[in-house]
């Protein structure tokens, strides 16, 4: 009955809505800046074509999340709370979708999965995060693609799978980590037809192109744009290939147990020592294999279907296992926001199983699913809205992090980062300082601790050794040549802070406030000729820059 469908979504609209809403009025977050705020392509109005058509003027190419967050900030500009409401439609649309696509793989309680999906605690994090919206947004057309495939194979119509195709390119275009969907497609036939033929591969081959060319220019823009390479000293060096193997299996066992025990709940996990790794972080690889050859043992029965549902975990949590080095393996192995689209798998599998519990119809069995299913919801749905509000602002959420995990370095940085612009500095200065005792070679810590410390006349000199700490981490760090050069220049050293500002330009020629406060040395120094040099400079950079025309006055 049509009314019966509109309650249910309805159910799982208010449920969305009340799990997250205590996140709606949070503040941007984390790198939500380089996203939004500080994101020059939603400033320039040919931000669109260079996202579309110019790789690598943002970290990512990602065209269809940049289009629409371009349209956000016109829509919302810098206040947070519309970004937020995005991203939680989004999310309920993805579970309508799932329900959806969960129905058309012949599952009756389909509903029941999508309602799961929308309260599960591990997607808080793609929720309540803006940054997330490449896994918000990216889910639905994703969703829609693995529909009509199954549409396809069902009734062999062509625009079905034309569909599909067009569905999968603009979830590829928002975020790459569906890549490997098109060996999902032939796990599917596999599970579908009991075999995989020449026809699948066919069927597979144009969804694989699209996933290659569009990896190969993702990689392309993330190298272009410099990002945090994977050979970067920050990274840590997870040994041959056997420490890999070890870690692949301890990150895949993880997600694996965070969908039915997501407990603790925090941005990110500390990391485990792989190199050299022991026998037992071999374990979870035997325990893997052995669970998979008894169910291809069992494979004309229940084993078919289990193996659709873990083969499906298994290739989308793939790319984030530990076999290739990213770059966010320079603070954690592990993150939330990665199981977005693999638990679909582990998800269906629930559903599956409560569909074969109520196949014998009786009073006693569905009040044991729907006790245990109202259960689940409250128990869920609650654990998803604490985590939720801690994603209020940078303070509460890092304070938090550093409750339940002091061990990691980087959420004392991230704290240390919302206390000192909220002008705690001695609170800011001991975060700052734990974060370097945690990890010494992070060059952000060093500068941020040195801005801290500058802010004090008496800790002046125990800044400029922050500076200084920084830039032999990173001899090409602007920002900490141009610091420090503001703190030489404080002290009465404006001869020895020139050649500091000269390496933050020649790190960043486009920093204007570098070259401003050279000029300003310089004229401190009586050298007006230079300083009318690079104040020139700054004026024919940026035209309304008010300061360098006042200064320039002064040069005459």
């Amino acid at each position: 009955m049509r009314w019966i469908n509109w309650l249910k979504a309805g159910l799982i609209l208010a449920a969305g809505l009340i799990v997250y809403f205590p996140a709606l009025h949070g503040d941007f977050l984390w790198d939500d800046p380089q996203y939004v705020t500080a994101n020059p392509l939603l400033r320039d109005p040919a931000g669109l074509a260079k996202a579309w058509f110019a790789p690598g003027s943002v970290m990512e190419f990602y065209p269809l999340q940049e289009t629409v967050l371009w349209l956000q900030w016109r829509a919302f500009g810098a206040e947070p709370f519309g970004y937020h409401l995005v991203n939680v439609l989004l999310h309920v649309l993805g579970a309508l979708l799932l329900w959806r696509f969960l129905t058309q793989l012949g599952l009756r309680h389909g509903w029941f999965g999508g309602l799961l999906f929308v309260i599960h605690p591990a997607n808080v994090e793609s929720v309540a995060w803006i940054s997330e919206l490449k896994n918000t947004l990216s889910l639905p057309p994703f969703l829609v693609a693995m529909t009509a495939l199954v549409r396809f194979y069902d009734a062999d119509r062509s625009r079905d799978y034309a569909l599909a195709l067009a569905a999968f390119t603009l979830a590829l275009l928002v975020k790459i980590s569906m890549a490997p969907f098109p060996f999902v497609i032939l796990l599917y036939a596999w599970w579908r037809n009991g075999r995989i033929t020449p026809r699948d591969g066919r069927i597979a081959a144009p969804f694989l192109l699209v996933a290659v060319t569009l990896s190969m220019v993702t990689v392309f823009a993330y190298l272009r744009f410099g990002a945090l390479h994977p050979d970067h000293p920050l990274v840590p060096q997870i040994g041959g290939p056997l420490a890999r193997l070890a870690l692949a299996g301890l990150t895949t066992s993880f997600y694996f147990a965070h969908i039915f025990c997501p407990w603790p709940l925090l941005p990110m996990y500390a990391a485990w020592n792989v190199n050299p790794p022991s026998w037992i972080d071999i374990l979870p690889w035997i325990a893997w294999l052995a669970v998979l050859a008894w169910l291809w043992t069992r494979r004309a029965t229940f084993g078919r279907h289990v193996l659709l549902g873990l083969g499906f975990f298994l290739l989308m949590i793939a790319p984030f296992c530990g076999f290739a080095t990213q770059s966010y393996m320079y603070f954690t192995w592990v993150m939330d926001h990665f199981l977005y689209i693999a638990m679909i798998g582990p998800i269906g599998l629930v559903v599956a199983s409560v569909d074969a519990f109520l196949r014998r119809d009786s009073v006693l069995r569905h009040a044991i699913v729907s006790f245990a299913a109202a259960l689940v919801v409250f128990v869920l749905g609650g654990q998803s809205r604490a985590f939720a509000a801690q994603w209020r602002d940078g303070e509460t959420l890092w304070t938090y992090t550093v409750n339940h995990a002091p061990s990691i370095w980087l959420p004392h940085y991230n704290l240390g980062n919302a206390y000192r612009r909220d002008g705690r500095l001695d609170d800011a200065i001991a975060q700052y300082r734990e974060s370097i005792g945690l990890h010494p070679d992070f060059d952000w810590s060093h500068d941020n601790l040195g801005i801290a410390l500058a802010q004090d006349p008496d800790t002046l000199p125990d800044a400029i050794v922050e500076y200084r700490a920084a830039i032999r981490l990173r001899p090409g760090f602007a920002e900490a040549h141009n610091n420090l050069a503001n703190a030489l220049a404080r002290t009465g050293h404006a001869e020895d802070a020139i050649p500091e500002y000269q390496a933050a330009l020649a790190a960043q020629p486009g920093m204007i406030t570098a070259r401003f406060n050279l000029a300003l040395a310089y004229l401190d120094l009586g050298r007006k000729a230079k300083a009318a040099d690079e104040l020139h400079a700054i004026i024919r950079q940026q035209p309304d820059f008010t300061a360098a025309h006042v200064m320039l006055q002064a040069t005459k």
